[in-house]
């Protein structure tokens, strides 16, 4: 059976190219990169050029850069290092944040004593700005900022100067779960007033098991992983070398196709919107569809019904896959707390199809076709 892969928002495949360039450090380059010898000196050669061309992407210092095993990881860190190492006493979230920064602060709120507010969603799925400047005024106490620069569910996009400007007027420390732009969007971290970003190199076709943690150089923290002295003391463990490699080159690709590619998918985007309405009664979309919205993610609302409740399954079963909210959780049965908080309408079931540079029109044709089937 042929299939069709539209959610590129959880993973996306591997670049035959940036498979390529990890090849050598699985094979021949195989030394620990903290070895003196020769085998460990190229391996951690190689390390530190993929670090020079992550910082120079993201116009920032190699020293901001910190290599981690992915985006859970790297906002665990920032978060915690945050209240345990930069004085912040309260937190201020979003009710629609990756559950990687969602249950971190719930956890340090329950078990630290932490505060912890959630500032409002509009009915477009933005944060309301005026919110965030009352929590932060009536604070109480120095506060760590934790918002989502592209939500992974309904591709909001968060204005990062606007939040990170407000942040420096209440003295807060702004960390950004940017897992859904780096290798999507161009960074200019020199200037853009955040204290963290998080990245993972599965999302712009890289290898799973990697990712970054920016640390404004003006930033000191303690290492969350202890051990070893790995990544200039921050971050213990032997590194993963290939994901390392791999996570560069992959970040090199999507920069360098960065404007073909997002008007590519960004026209795929809105052609499947367009047919859907076309073909499909009473569809409706979530988040900011027509206005700040990340390219790649398309969440939809089907009229529901017996059969549209069993639509991902059937889908499945056709070859065709895409994700009911987050892959993270799929699995479980509770349904979208990002769709839940700005869509309560008990009579609609929401789909999100999320989209890379190795789809088609075709493809959406086909997915259309189905869906007439189905619903």
């Amino acid at each position: 059976m042929e299939r069709i892969y539209f959610d590129n928002a959880a993973t996306t495949s591997l670049d035959p190219v940036v498979l390529d360039a990890m090849l050598p450090y699985m094979t021949e380059k195989f030394g620990n990169p903290s070895s003196i010898y020769s085998y460990g000196r190229e391996t951690r050669l190689g390390i530190e050029n993929a670090r020079k061309s992550v910082a120079k992407i993201l116009n920032a210092h190699p020293g901001e850069i910190f290599f981690t095993s992915g985006g859970t990881e790297s906002s665990n860190t920032a978060i915690n290092a945050a209240i345990n190492d930069l004085g912040c006493k309260h937190v201020i979230s979003s009710p629609i944040e990756h559950h990687a920064t969602l249950h971190t602060v719930e956890y340090l709120h329950h078990h630290r004593g932490i505060g912890l507010s959630f500032v409002k969603i509009l009915p477009s799925g933005h944060i309301d700005m005026d919110h965030l400047r009352e929590l932060l005024q009536n604070a109480g106490g120095k506060c760590l900022v934790t918002l989502m620069h592209a939500n992974n569910e309904i591709g909001n996009l968060l204005d990062l100067n606007a939040v990170g400007t407000l942040c420096k007027e209440f003295d807060a420390i702004f960390h950004s779960d940017t897992v859904q732009t780096v290798g999507h969007y161009p960074f200019d971290l020199r200037n853009t007033p955040v204290h963290f970003i998080t990245a993972a190199g599965h999302k712009f076709h890289g290898p799973k098991g990697v990712g970054i943690l920016y640390i404004n150089e003006n930033v000191k923290i303690t290492p969350y992983i202890q051990g070893g002295s790995q990544e200039r003391n921050m971050r213990a463990g032997t590194e993963n070398l290939y994901g390392i490699i791999g996570f560069a080159k992959a970040l090199e690709l999507a920069t360098e196709h960065h404007a073909e590619h997002s008007a590519y998918i960004n026209d795929l985007r809105q052609y499947m919107a367009a047919e859907l309405e076309k073909n499909i009664p009473g569809v409706t979309f979530n988040g900011d569809l027509k206005g700040r919205s990340l390219y790649t993610v398309l969440n939809v609302s089907f009229p529901k019904s017996e059969k549209s409740e069993m639509i991902l399954f059937n889908l499945d079963i056709n070859g065709i896959c895409a994700s009911g909210g987050s892959a993270c959780t799929s699995g479980a049965n509770a349904g979208s707390h990002v769709i839940r908080a700005i869509n309560s309408n008990p009579n609609q079931i929401a789909v999100r199809f999320s989209f890379s540079k190795n789809n088609t029109r075709t493809e959406v044709d086909k997915v259309i076709a189905k869906l007439k089937e189905l619903i």
